[in-house]
């Protein structure tokens, strides 16, 4: 036990500092993150560059802290975005029950049925490129593991006695959930919501490795990876950099949430809870 907290606290602290030094990036990056040395292509580290010199001469250290603005932020958007989608989803589909719930339950299946990686790229091919179609694919297939839960529990609030007692007193429906189920269902949803947001960091950087995320000259994690591999054996930081920092970021968030998941319980129920809940048979 003791040996978990240690670790969480551990992962919190490399956590906050990431996101602190990315967050004042502006103001802590030694260069600016697009300013060009050719005379300094391939560098390796130094007093002057920490993490050496991409091949264009640009500091290393500078765009990672530049390009984690953008990794992180989107990440967190769609987290957060995805979260709210799949909640009211999964809480509409529990409180209205019939067709619509049957209508959420098949397409929770089949979006989870599907790679999400695959489903990803058709969103961007169709809609180009940029920011408004990579965070729409991050939400389309990140909703889907928050309706199940948020459905999950919806239904077993709505058996308990409080709310029957609200029920038969005339409370409207929306006060029923706002007041009685939507609490109940805070806590469990952030624990889940921390796992998925490192999963969906991995997914900004497969998609921005791909040339399918940000476009220059803006920067982020993913691109950056792919503009350095071709460079990987002459300077391996220029890939080693930016791939362990979406390591790095993905196991700290993985293990708080894994944490709060446990705390919450919503680890056990997402994972033993079924598409289709008993009082559907």
């Amino acid at each position: 036990m003791r040996d978990r907290s240690i670790s969480t606290w551990l992962a919190v602290a490399v956590l906050a500092l990431i996101v602190l030094s990315v967050a004042a990036s502006p103001w802590v990056a030694p260069y600016p993150p697009a300013e060009q040395n050719l005379a300094l292509r391939l560098a390796p580290p130094s007093g002057a560059h920490w993490v050496g010199t991409d091949h264009l001469g640009r500091d290393i250290l500078s765009r990672l802290l530049d390009g984690g603005r953008f990794s992180l932020s989107i990440a967190a958007l769609a987290t957060v975005l995805a979260g709210l989608v799949g909640t009211a989803i999964g809480v509409l589909s529990a409180r209205r029950r019939g067709w619509v719930d049957e209508f959420f339950t098949r397409t929770n299946d089949v979006l989870l049925a599907l790679p999400e990686m695959v489903i990803a790229l058709f969103i961007v091919a169709v809609l180009g490129t940029g920011f408004p179609s990579l965070l729409l694919a991050l939400i389309v297939t990140g909703w889907t593991p928050f309706a199940r839960l948020a459905r999950a529990l919806a239904y077993d609030v709505s058996a308990q006695g409080f709310v029957q007692a609200a029920r038969v007193l005339g409370c409207p429906p929306s006060f029923i959930v706002f007041r009685h189920v939507l609490p109940h269902l805070a806590a469990p949803m952030l624990g889940l919501a921390t796992l998925r947001f490192g999963h969906l960091l991995i997914n900004v950087g497969a998609l921005s490795y791909l040339g399918l995320g940000v476009q220059p000259p803006q920067s982020d994690w993913g691109s950056m990876l792919a503009a350095a591999q071709p460079y990987a054996m002459r300077a391996p930081l220029t890939i080693l950099a930016p791939g362990l920092a979406i390591f790095a970021v993905a196991l700290c968030v993985t293990l708080l949430g894994q944490r709060l998941a446990h705390m919450t319980g919503s680890q056990l129920l997402l994972s033993r809870t079924p598409s289709r809940t008993p009082a559907d048979a």
